[in-house]
């Protein structure tokens, strides 16, 4: 058994790691269900641990902050704010963020069963994908479907990996309805692409912590002009959040060594398929023309 106070971690992975060890029974740490839930919501939400106090932090969990601070105690902390300064830390230093995810994966000599890793990733992406949908508010998840449907313009932006979920939904919506593609800032610059839009457009962005700058600046400068932001972030403490006019949060705690997309994708396809619906058979036409057109081509190649 390894002593609690032997080292503490001082990044969100160490704790991820730590959280593992504890639920293996390989530290000498315990720790009921309850505190174990708390420990795993904060650890996926690093950007709302770090920046909410440790009484708004409880209301949102729905337990008391004495529950937070027996469990920073518990962990060897010694106070709530020193277990938090873990996450302060790592919003300011999230440079390290893909390494460190990546180090689980070589340091952690009991998932070096391949099959293992395999299972293991499906367990948690299934438990993303539930929580995900247990956090949607119907009421947004309409209203987000309409403005989908109905607004002249929609374009989606994502930066890195999201980029491919941008052009994912870009793509899915095009199929359904006019006037609908990715933000593309890689030819004339962001600033032209947003001079596309005007008041009352719909813009999409993607992002999860270590979040990418130039999206939080479109997302925020595309919002004061009037642009109706939706963002896919990761939690209600995302700066994404805070600019938009509808969010969807997704977790994402994954032993995959960047951020976990499953959850993501799925929201995806869950919102282009309720515009299938609403859009009913204005939808199904448009597919059929594409249809057509794709068998037009093919005849002529």
């Amino acid at each position: 058994m390894t002593k609690p106070n032997e080292v503490l971690p001082d990044t969100v992975t160490g704790l991820k790691q730590l959280l593992d060890a504890i639920e293996r029974r390989e530290v000498d740490i315990a720790l009921g269900s309850s505190s174990r839930r708390v420990l795993m919501a904060l650890i996926e939400s690093p950007q709302r641990t770090a920046v909410s106090s440790i009484s708004e932090l409880a209301q949102q969990l729905a337990v008391n902050a004495s529950t937070l601070s027996r469990l920073a105690q518990r962990l060897g902390y010694g106070g709530f704010s020193k277990l938090q300064d873990v996450f302060r830390r790592e919003i300011t230093e999230g440079k390290h963020f893909y390494s460190d995810q990546a180090s689980r994966l070589v340091v952690n000599t009991s998932d070096m069963d391949t099959m293992n890793q395999l299972t293991r990733l499906g367990r948690q992406e299934s438990a993303n994908i539930a929580s995900m949908i247990e956090q949607v508010d119907p009421t947004v998840f309409l209203k987000t479907i309409d403005l989908l449907s109905t607004a002249k313009r929609v374009r989606v932006h994502g930066m890195r990996q999201f980029n491919s979920l941008a052009l994912f939904m870009s793509y899915g919506l095009g199929m359904l309805r006019p006037d609908v593609s990715a933000l593309d800032s890689s030819r004339q610059g962001v600033a032209d692409a947003l001079a596309q839009l005007d008041e009352g457009d719909v813009l999409v962005v993607a992002s999860c912590f270590p979040y990418t700058p130039s999206v939080i600046a479109t997302a925020e400068v595309a919002a004061r002009h009037g642009v109706k932001v939706i963002a896919l972030t990761d939690s209600a403490s995302s700066p994404l959040a805070k600019a938009a006019l509808h969010s969807f949060y997704v977790p994402n705690h994954s032993l995959f060594y960047s951020n976990s997309m499953c959850a993501f994708m799925l929201l995806a396809q869950g919102l282009l398929s309720a515009v299938a619906s609403h859009l009913g058979e204005d939808s199904v036409s448009a597919l059929k023309y594409r249809e057509t057109l794709i068998s037009e081509l093919n005849a002529s190649l």
